[in-house]
């Protein structure tokens, strides 16, 4: 006990000099523009998911600040922002900016291509976490996958589409690659931001619409000016993204930038299973309202669909060595994928 008086005065020395060095690590104060309006139903909230995670991971020494279009107003401009620093963060989708670059618009989602469940293998384990920085490094960002929307639904029609020929001229807010797909077959693809989307197809400016998928598409109302509600094909597993400037990043403390990386894997994770919670839900919703016609495009348009995506593949791959490493790392782990899903979830779903 004798050397009790001692201790007591090297903890009364020492207190004051380790709570100094914890007050004195820097406070981050960032700022994150995303491509939705506020409120939208699992976007917005991937986003403020991935703030609040930060901060509490963080201790508050990193606090993220959320901006809608609302007030930044560029909704499709997020890559521009972010790469040059007036945000050091983003959330959108990374096929809205394949005029940046072509190689970008994979990481979100290919037609035909991988579901939630194998989109996860591959970024996590496949290779596909390093191709999504090696092609956004050269941009100045930082890239994670950051919310799943799971399987999209191939959109909202006026008119009900019974053959390829009904197609023809037929004007859809439909982005990405998919566009150029439906372009490809005789349509008439637009990008529009999404607060515009109900105005557009109400007034006629476009004729059908994909966004997707019951949960966002009944509060958006399209429901209610295009009855015919067509089963997903181009979105089968659609990623967003959390874009970080990447100069910014590299000045982080390493355990900063670990809880970036983790709450963005988290959220990304989190938003696969709210989206197929309230899409669950809403879709309940709509069949008991008894106004939505569901449908599946005829072979023929799938088949038109399918000859328009192979053809573009190949076209990307010969114009962007990125975009053709980006296709065929995805091409080749989906043909070993694809056998072990069809033997285990689509063997299952049989059994009903």
């Amino acid at each position: 006990m004798k050397f009790l008086p001692a201790l007591i005065a090297i903890i009364v020395l020492v207190l004051p000099l380790v709570t100094q060095t914890a007050s004195a690590q820097p406070v981050y104060k960032w700022r994150l523009a995303m491509s939705w309006p506020e409120g939208t139903p699992m976007l917005h909230n991937a986003a403020q998911r991935f703030a609040d995670n930060v901060r509490k991971m963080s201790a508050g020494r990193m606090n993220i600040a959320i901006d809608a279009p609302g007030k930044h107003k560029a909704p499709l401009g997020i890559f521009d922002m972010v790469r040059s620093g007036s945000y050091e963060m983003g959330h959108t989708s990374s096929y809205y900016y394949k005029g940046k670059d072509p190689a970008t618009t994979f990481f979100t989602t290919t037609p035909f291509g991988m579901n939630p469940t194998e989109m996860n293998a591959w970024y996590y384990y496949g290779g596909g976490l390093a191709l999504l920085n090696k092609v956004y490094a050269k941009h100045n960002i930082v890239a994670f996958p950051g919310g799943n929307t799971h399987i999209q639904m191939g959109g909202w029609f006026r008119k009900e589409i019974n053959s390829l020929k009904d197609l023809n001229g037929l004007k859809m807010r439909i982005p990405g690659h998919a566009g150029e797909v439906v372009e490809k077959v005789g349509m008439k693809p637009t990008s529009i931001p999404p607060g515009e989307l109900y105005t557009a197809l109400e007034r006629g400016t476009i004729d059908a619409v994909e966004w997707i998928g019951p949960a966002n598409d009944e509060k958006m109302g399209f429901h209610k000016i295009a009855p015919y509600y067509y089963t997903g094909w181009h979105e089968p597993g659609a990623e967003l993204h959390v874009f970080v400037n990447k100069k910014k990043f590299d000045t982080l403390p390493e355990d900063l930038k670990t809880i970036i990386a983790v709450a963005a894997k988290e959220t990304s994770l989190d938003m696969l299973s709210e989206s197929f919670y309230r899409n669950t839900l809403a879709w309940e919703k709509m069949q008991k309202e008894g106004k939505v016609k569901i449908r599946t495009f005829p072979k023929d348009v799938l088949d038109a669909f399918k000859k328009a995506n192979d053809e573009l593949l190949t076209e990307f791959a010969a114009k962007s060595p990125e975009a053709k490493e980006v296709i065929e790392s995805q091409k080749t782990f989906l043909a070993k994928a694809r056998v072990w899903t069809k033997i285990t979830d689509e063997d299952y779903l049989k059994l009903r």
